[in-house]
């Protein structure tokens, strides 16, 4: 494939890309179903088929992307050629953090439940992030993470290792009680993170739900439903 020549801290790196074949994943070898629900304030939560939850903390993340953000519109208002020049080399600086984040975590991930694995992720299109906490000139720099690149990561490491990676739909994961199924709205406390079903009373962290929620429709998708779904109720 193509290959990139470089120099880093005196010594020179050539980086080769390879295309390799791999087994068909199959459904009757899985071992583990982890339903992985992306976010800012936690870059992932992971829920498994042993009810085992994980999270993986962004809020040092964002406060990085944050002093990136404020520096680049530091530079932004001088103007100047020497600015510019500082500029572009910022964002390659900030775009191969952003990807050395994605691929420890995603190798984390991998290495973590190893091989037979199905990795359950939302489908994302449409999907926004807001971050309220965060002053307003801020927030604009800080509604996404570079959610598409980690599923690459992800995809690609997890078929090295005989697993799998899947995509759901997001709509009601983080609205629906895992419980007792209701989906309701109101029952997620957006400003304390967390959930609280007044139907059955479960009360959890709003992004472990989302997990569970996920997981839920990655054993949906073994048992043979291809495009498995939420469907709005009000009765458990």
């Amino acid at each position: 494939g193509l290959a990139k020549l470089l120099k880093s801290s005196g010594k020179w790196y050539l980086h080769i890309s390879a295309t390799k074949e791999v087994a068909d994943f199959d459904k009757q070898t899985i071992k583990h179903v982890v339903g992985i629900d992306r976010g800012l304030r936690f870059l992932a939560t992971n829920y498994d088929e042993q009810g085992k939850t994980a999270f993986f903390d962004g809020q040092a993340i964002m406060r990085k992307r944050a002093k990136y953000q404020k520096l680049r519109a530091t530079l932004q208002a001088k103007g100047t050629k020497s600015a510019k020049r500082r500029l572009k080399k910022l964002s390659g600086r900030e775009n191969r953090w952003i990807s050395d984040v994605n691929h420890c975590l995603s190798k984390t991930l991998v290495q973590k439940y190893g091989a037979n694995t199905l990795f359950v992720l939302e489908n994302l299109n449409g999907v926004s992030f807001e971050r309220t906490d965060l002053p307003k000139a801020l927030r604009n720099q800080n509604k996404s993470w570079a959610f598409y690149q980690l599923e690459q990561f992800l995809t690609y490491k997890a078929h090295l290792h005989n697993s799998e990676v899947v995509e759901v739909s997001a709509k009601y994961t983080s609205q629906r009680c895992p419980k007792c199924g209701i989906i309701k709205k109101d029952n997620r406390n957006h400003e304390k993170h967390e959930y609280h079903c007044d139907n059955c009373g479960y009360r959890s962290n709003d992004d472990r739900i989302g997990a569970m929620n996920i997981q839920l429709l990655g054993t949906q998708y073994i048992s043979g439903q291809e495009q498995p779904k939420f469907e709005l109720t009000t009765n458990a």
